[in-house]
């Protein structure tokens, strides 16, 4: 949503308020010295808690979960505020495999899962690299998500979707009743997925109205090409084996993943008109490979993915799940004031002094600091973030994890308010 105009098409004109929350990130995000350090609370859960009700009701409700949304920013006054990502909705109606989710796959109270599997064999590759889209559609997609088992029936692309006689000819397929049924369970996820997007947009509307400006950076995803490999196809134990076993084909293979990510996102950026791209990192951390590998299988990729996102004028805005302390030199390589990093473990003093010229430094305080801390151990901490993460400015203050279920809300408070005392310049 555009400052001058709302959902509806009406005009909207941004409070005050509005346009000083948003600068101040705006100006973060470009490494410059805002009036004070911004902060960006996740709620997450935190909201159903705050409600008494459970996390599925949070899902099932979008209208009380808005209310319990607008109590959370009136109560903490951040600058950016969201509540619990996505939606179930889509997975329900996909037979879902790769996710769990309250209401599905877990009880009412549960939180959201990833259910990782190894959807790709090993020997699938030569196929992969053949035809990605032809083996997605008819091997992964079944593989996936059981409501769509019906599209392991159809003919290899190829040819038939060239020339008239192989298309006619083929369309025959569809008719098959398990073809027909994926195909209507495709249309129920997308109206599902419509559904959700529109009650978005009326939120970051209704929030836009109270003085807070949307979170521009969550609406294209992507991921690193080891990551993509490794969360949505071959799984950690089959990428690990394949690092050893056939490196060359997971490098191609991940040459494959990073240009199709690219054109679906500088596609996806320019369609909604935000030049932002999320990018959730699992698998690069110090934990998980040795620097060599790190060199080879994962950060020549992703930095690849980056420098072409920046070059289309989109900013790329990473998650340094883990720690990232071995990896901060490289993460120097990065063009200044082009990408935002948010960290989760890593030493955020040493971030600071390594990349603090490179990039928006996200993050600051540790989510086990609000759950069980004291209000002057949080006091203290932030004070210290403030003046040393927060120097000059390119800092945006968020917790550690963009997720505060099970945060004590008096500390959450605490660390909202010494934010917004130490935090001005």
């Amino acid at each position: 949503m555009s400052e001058s105009e709302d959902a509806q098409g009406s005009e909207f004109i941004p409070s005050p308020e509005f346009l000083a929350r948003q600068k101040r990130v705006m100006d973060a995000i470009q490494l410059k010295q805002p009036d004070r350090i911004p902060l960006i609370l996740g709620m997450g859960y935190k909201l159903a808690e705050m409600g008494g009700i459970t996390k599925q009701a949070l899902y099932d409700n979008p209208d009380q979960a808005q209310e319990l949304l607008e109590q959370a920013a009136a109560l903490y006054q951040p600058d950016m505020i969201f509540g619990a990502w996505h939606t179930p909705e889509p997975s329900k109606a996909l037979g879902d495999r790769m996710t769990k989710w309250p209401g599905y796959g877990l009880d009412a109270n549960g939180s959201f899962q990833f259910n990782e599997q190894e959807f790709m064999k090993a020997d699938d590759y030569d196929d992969f690299l053949e035809d990605p889209s032809d083996w997605a559609v008819r091997v992964y997609l079944p593989r996936a998500f059981r409501e769509l088992e019906g599209l392991a029936m159809l003919p290899p692309f190829g040819m038939s979707l060239f020339g008239y006689y192989n298309v006619v000819q083929n369309y025959a397929t569809l008719t098959l009743p398990p073809v027909v049924s994926a195909l209507q369970a495709m249309s129920q996820a997308a109206q599902a997925q419509a559904e959700w997007l529109g009650q978005i947009i009326a939120s970051n509307q209704r929030m836009a109205e109270l003085g807070f400006p949307p979170m521009p950076f969550l609406a294209v995803f992507i991921e690193a090409p080891f990551d993509f490999m490794s969360d949505t196809l071959r799984g950690m134990r089959g990428i690990f084996l394949d690092m050893m076993r056939q490196p060359d084909k997971l490098l191609a293979a991940q040459e494959k993943v990073l240009r199709i990510q690219l054109k679906f996102a500088i596609a996806a950026t320019r369609a909604i008109g935000s030049p932002y791209v999320f990018i959730p990192l699992h698998r690069g951390s110090d934990g998980f490979m040795s620097l060599k590998q790190f060199e080879k299988f994962y950060w020549p990729q992703l930095k690849e993915m980056m420098l072409q996102l920046i070059e289309a004028g989109i900013t790329p805005w990473a998650y340094y799940e883990g720690v990232w302390d071995q990896r901060l030199p490289y993460l120097a390589e990065l063009p200044p004031g082009k990408t935002m990093g948010s960290f989760q473990d890593s030493d955020i003093f040493k971030v600071k002094e390594i990349v603090g010229d490179t990039m928006c430094i996200m993050g600051g305080m540790p989510i086990p600091l609000l759950v069980g801390g004291t209000p002057e151990q949080v006091r203290e901490h932030t004070q210290k973030v403030c003046q040393v993460v927060g120097k000059d400015g390119g800092f945006i203050m968020t917790s550690s994890v963009l997720e505060l279920e099970g945060c004590n809300p008096e500390l959450i408070k605490v660390w909202v308010e010494a934010t917004q005392e130490y935090g001005g310049y």
